[in-house]
């Protein structure tokens, strides 16, 4: 590497004012083929989505795009073939962050309880998610879900297990902090609408803010990114350069401070248009076709 070139993360983070795309590139594949801590594992191929029943092949066939570039892997479900994701994990030698998704409904929130102490129980959780971004979307009140993890926790000794959200949520609801064994934090300055030039420092305070929350408890990072394509938000805006960008000033941060991070996601997501629009499809580090659109 040229020395003319500060890769090292400031403040602000790496610099980037003369460096060409090449070069950009470059530092990419160094990141990604070092192996990066945790990767979310978007699991849905182009015409699928929440509901699709999820078959074995399509889950191998993305894993093995994915294996060699990180150590984690998070789920997000426990149903509909979801919870063959950590088996099929673990046999490519990839730790797990378990998911179990809850939301109003409480038959399927049944499922998702008996499908993560299920895939607990088997030994293929080496950490466990009971719920993501549920306060967030107002779905269930915290005691619902200390509830949950509670339930979770006595038959899953020795598993740390903690619920994901927003991390000012862990500030609002300080019981839901105090019930995790590790907090498990989403941080996104793009949806705060933060221009890229200042998502390393607001995403700095983001983890420092949840850290405080967690009064000295662990932080993960379970979710940060930033699309490639897509209408802006506010201040941000998505872009080839901005979504390499702001991979390499999180992981530089990330290896600086010794903070774990899952980079959000793996892949492309077609069904998220619906949900966030045209920007939602576009947070992948490859392409809904398994193609990697960086580097």
């Amino acid at each position: 590497m040229s020395n003319k070139y500060r890769i090292y993360p400031s403040l602000a983070g790496v610099d980037f004012s003369r460096m060409s795309r090449e070069e950009l590139n470059r530092i990419f594949r160094r990141i990604l083929t070092g192996g990066i801590h945790g990767i979310a594992f978007s699991v849905f191929l182009e015409n699928q989505g929440p509901g699709s029943p999820i078959s074995e092949k399509q889950i191998h066939e993305r894993m093995r795009i994915i294996k060699n570039s990180a150590s984690w892997v998070r789920s997000f479900s426990c149903t509909e073939g979801n919870e063959r994701i950590p088996v099929i994990a673990h046999e490519y030698g990839l730790k797990t962050l378990v998911g179990a998704w809850l939301g109003p409904d409480e038959n399927k929130n049944e499922e998702e309880i008996l499908g993560v102490i299920k895939v607990a129980e088997a030994g293929h959780a080496d950490m466990i998610a009971v719920g993501n971004e549920v306060l967030l979307r107002e779905d269930l009140p915290q005691e619902k879900i200390i509830e949950y993890m509670k339930r979770v926790k006595s038959v899953a000794p020795g598993i740390p297990v903690g619920y994901v959200d927003a991390y000012y949520e862990f500030t609002l609801h300080p019981q839901i902090a105090d019930a995790c064994d590790v907090i498990l934090t989403n941080c996104y300055p793009f949806w705060e609408g933060y221009p890229f030039e200042h998502s390393l420092l607001y995403l700095k305070d983001m983890y420092n803010r949840a850290f405080k929350a967690g009064k000295g408890k662990k932080v993960i990072i379970t979710e940060t990114g930033w699309p490639n394509l897509g209408s802006t938000e506010r201040a941000a805006v998505p872009s080839y350069e901005n979504a390499i960008k702001y991979f390499i000033n999180t992981y530089n941060w990330a290896t600086e401070e010794k903070v774990d991070v899952f980079y959000f996601s793996s892949f492309d997501e077609v069904w998220k248009i619906g949900v966030e629009g045209d920007v939602g499809a576009y947070w992948g580090l490859w392409d809904k076709d398994g193609n990697l659109k960086y580097g």
